[in-house]
Formats: C-alpha cells, structure tokens, sequence
C-alpha cells in the first residue's frame, strides 16, 4: 500500500481524536483516563499551529489518517526553548506496517527545521515497541523513572529517550536586548 505524510488540516480532526482516545482507552501510551472531546483536539491543533509547531498525519491512498504525530515544549521556561517533545500515535489496526518510522522520521526532520537542538520522548517502560522505534531513530534511553504514574490499576514506569538533533552545536548567544 502507498502512504503518504502532510501536515494535518482541520479535516483531520475526528481522526486524529479517534486515534487519541484509543490510545487513552486501551493502551498506556497515554496516561491520561479520560476520552478527549473534538473540542479538545481543535485548541491542541490551534495551539501547535500558533507555536509554529507540525501535526503531521500519515495518509493512505483514499486520504484515510492512519496515524499522526506532532512536537510540542518541551518545558515552559526559556532555557528548554531549544528541546521538544513528541508524540506518534498509528491507528490500532495500522500498528506494525512501518507508519511509526514514517511518521518520526518526517517529525525529525521537521524539528530540525524548527532550529530544535533535542528531541525528548517520555515512554512508559512496558513499551518495547516505542522503544524499539525510538532506538532505530537514533534515540538513546537517558533516564528511568519508576512507578510515577498509574493506569488500569497498576504502577507504570517512564523510560526518558532523546535524539540531539544536531551534535556538536553550540548554543546561541544570549540577547540582552
């Protein structure tokens, strides 16, 4: 099958709720417990595009979103301003047909774009999947964090992973201005 990658459109929006609260109802890709309404996917969508970041969605030939993936702050303060973290999320029937590796490897190379120095992933660690995917992208585990969080009735373990994006550059200069 041919697939194909564009920035999301407003259009997009049911399926990428779609694909959101799956991930929330059954997995512990996401934390949260509670399904999101449109509405909550449209002031998401509205705040990546004010910040200039990318919704990216993965398309199969009838225009269909099979998955998507987007970067947002990493941290609200200033000194973070040069890390992102990011999310991919393929629709449960799609899982396992590479879209994953598509999808992060355009959101990489959309971050740099960007001027972003570091990709930050947060997993939780019973995800040899993502880990997998994030390890073939070039990222390296930088942290385990144990039993800080909880879903379906059991503690969860994060593993932090990043990507610097572009090794051996140095910071910019400050603007005291």
């Amino acid at each position: 099958m041919t697939y194909h990658i564009r920035d999301a459109q407003p259009a997009d929006l049911p399926a990428i709720r779609d694909i959101y609260n799956d991930a929330v109802l059954n997995t512990t890709a996401i934390w949260n417990e509670q399904a999101v309404d449109l509405g909550n996917r449209q002031a998401w969508f509205s705040a990546r595009r004010a910040q200039g970041y990318p919704v990216l969605v993965v398309v199969d030939t009838e225009e269909n979103v099979l998955g998507y993936a987007s970067f947002g702050d990493w941290r609200p303060f200033d000194g973070f301003r040069h890390t992102v973290e990011h999310s991919v999320y393929v629709r449960h029937d799609q899982r396992g047909h590479g879209l994953g590796p598509l999808l992060m490897l355009a959101l990489i190379e959309r971050a740099k774009a960007c001027g972003k120095h570091v990709m930050v992933a947060a997993i939780e660690s019973g995800n040899a999947a993502s880990i997998r995917l994030h390890e073939r992208a070039g990222f390296t585990i930088t942290g385990q964090m144990p039993q800080v969080g909880t879903k379906f009735g059991r503690w969860l373990d994060l593993t932090f992973m990043q990507l610097v994006l572009n090794p051996g550059a140095q910071p910019p200069a400050i603007d005291k201005e």
